[in-house]
Formats: structure tokens, C-alpha cells, sequence
């Protein structure tokens, strides 16, 4: 494979992961997975937050920095999940709007179905366990349903949404997404993405940076050094905040959008919730069983 075509390539697998991101439920570093680029991505990942990289950035050596961290791999592959997350944010902020019911429910059988794969791939269970489980459901519940429905959109708050959301965009399982609809800032920052607002943009990225640097590197001692605990903490946070994302839970959004889109008001949509919430759930289905062919 030529030095172009493997680029292209490696910007075709980062749009799949920008869409990924876009989407709660689905998560980034499911899609590094599947595409064969995760521990690539790790591993550049590492090595960008590596002391003895920036050594030779210092030194003058930019050639050898750039083949440290993997610059073309990532560069590549940045320019994949940009142009995906750009193309791809008008269409959500539009379906939020004019079908937000159904587009709830989607999100809905997305994550509930991936939730119980990850479940699935767990072994070994034991009391211990199913505690671990218990207490991340308890959290997430109650951090939904003590959360109030609209977060301020101050400078630092956006920050923090960015530094969050990174870390977990990156994790298999864990959607950076669904992240942002705990937060309250999903929507706002699907808005600022297809309006092109930079100064917000610009906060988040910021965000993201200090979350990488901040965190990334804890996460993945925390997940190496007690992974099954923290994963059923996560896993059980995920589950206990769908309430978060049940389809109608905003009344005040599907009236609007049932007046945007001509339907008679108190219509529930019960019918076409139920079909995209197993479109969700099917496609999620079917990246698993990609997954699982791929590694056998």
C-alpha cells in the first residue's frame, strides 16, 4: 500500500471515529477498535505526552519528534474526525430539533445495547462485583436527576466539558458524546460546531488538550491497574444515566418540534421511538459482531 492510499486510508478510519463521537452511545475508541488503529493510537497518544519526545523537538530535531509521535498517523487522522465532526453536527442539531423523540430513542437503543455488551465481555463475577455495578448506576441516576436541565455556558464550564469528554472519547465503550449529554452541552456544542462559533470551539479544544494531559494517562493507570471495578463503575454510571436520554423526558422539545413539523400536539411518536431505538440497537449489534470477527 502506497504512502498516500494508507493516509487516505487512516483519514477514512478517523471520519468513522468523528462520527462516532458525534453520536452518544457510540463510542471512538469502539470505532479505533474495529479499525485495527486503537493501540496505534494509544501508543502516539503516549508518546505525545512523552518527555523524551519534546527532548528532541528541543534539540532541534523535528524529523525525529515527528516519527516519535506518530505526526503522520495523527495528522491523518485528525483530519478525518474533523471533517466527519463538521459534516456531520448541522445534521444532529437538525434531527434534535424537528425529531427529537425518535432521534432520543435511537441514542436510547444505542447505549443500552452497548451497555450490555460490555457487560458481556466481563468475567468472572462475584459479589464484589455487582456492588461495583450498583454504585456506578446509583451515581449515575442521581447525578441526572439532581443535575439541573440546562449547565451554565461560562468559559470554564465549556473547558471542562472539553477536558471530560476527551478522556472518554478515546476508551472503547465510553462515549464522549453522552458524556456531553450529562453535562447539558451536547446540543450547544453540536450548535457551535455547525455555526462555526470559534471562540466557543477554541474553549473546548482548550478543554480537550488539558484533559488529554491532564488525564489520559490516570485513566488508563486507573483501568490497567483495577480494571474491572472501573469498568463496572462506568458501565453502571452509563446505565443509571439514561434518564438522561429517555426520549420524553423534554416535552417542552417535542411540542416544539411537533409544531415545526406539522404534527397535531401531544403526539408521542411511540411508534417511530420504537423503530429507531432498534436501528440503535442494531447497529450497535453489528459493530460488535464485527469486533468479535475481527479478533477470533
Amino acid at each position: 500500500m502506497s504512502g498516500m492510499i494508507k493516509n487516505i486510508v487512516v483519514a477514512l478510519k478517523g471520519f468513522a471515529m468523528g462520527a462516532a463521537n458525534v453520536i452518544p452511545g457510540v463510542s471512538g475508541g469502539t470505532i479505533a477498535l474495529l479499525t485495527g488503529i486503537f493501540n496505534e493510537l494509544i501508543e502516539a497518544l503516549n508518546a505525545v505526552l512523552s518527555v523524551s519526545s519534546w527532548k528532541l523537538l528541543l534539540k532541534g530535531d523535528f524529523k525525529g519528534f515527528w516519527k516519535s509521535i506518530r505526526g503522520t498517523f495523527l495528522l491523518w487522522l485528525a483530519v478525518g474526525v474533523v471533517i466527519s465532526v463538521f459534516s456531520l453536527a448541522k445534521l444532529m442539531g437538525y434531527v434534535l430539533s424537528h425529531y427529537p423523540v425518535q432521534t432520543w430513542a435511537f441514542f436510547f437503543g444505542l447505549i443500552i445495547v452497548s451497555a450490555v455488551f460490555m457487560l458481556s465481555d466481563i468475567k468472572g463475577w462475584k459479589a464484589g462485583d455487582v456492588l461495583w455495578l450498583i454504585l456506578g448506576i446509583a451515581l449515575g441516576a442521581v447525578i441526572c436527576l439532581l443535575s439541573p436541565t440546562e449547565t451554565t455556558s461560562a468559559t470554564w464550564f465549556i473547558a471542562v466539558c472539553g477536558a471530560i469528554a476527551i478522556c472518554t472519547m478515546i476508551l472503547p465503550g465510553i462515549s464522549g458524546s453522552f458524556i456531553l449529554v450529562l453535562l447539558g452541552k451536547y446540543e450547544y456544542i453540536m450548535k457551535a460546531v455547525s455555526e462555526l462559533d470559534i471562540p466557543v470551539l477554541v474553549v473546548f479544544a482548550l478543554g480537550c488538550v488539558i484533559g488529554i494531559v491532564a488525564f489520559s494517562k490516570f485513566l488508563h493507570w486507573l483501568i490497567g491497574r483495577h480494571e474491572k471495578p472501573t469498568l463496572l463503575v462506568l458501565i453502571g454510571f452509563t446505565l443509571g444515566a439514561l434518564v438522561k436520554v429517555w426520549p420524553w423526558a423534554d416535552t417542552a422539545a417535542r411540542e416544539a418540534a411537533n409544531i415545526l413539523t406539522g404534527t397535531p400536539a401531544g403526539t408521542l411518536h411511540i411508534g417511530g421511538a420504537v423503530a429507531w431505538a432498534l436501528v440503535g440497537a442494531g447497529l450497535v449489534l453489528a459493530l460488535e459482531l464485527m469486533t468479535r470477527r475481527r479478533s477470533s
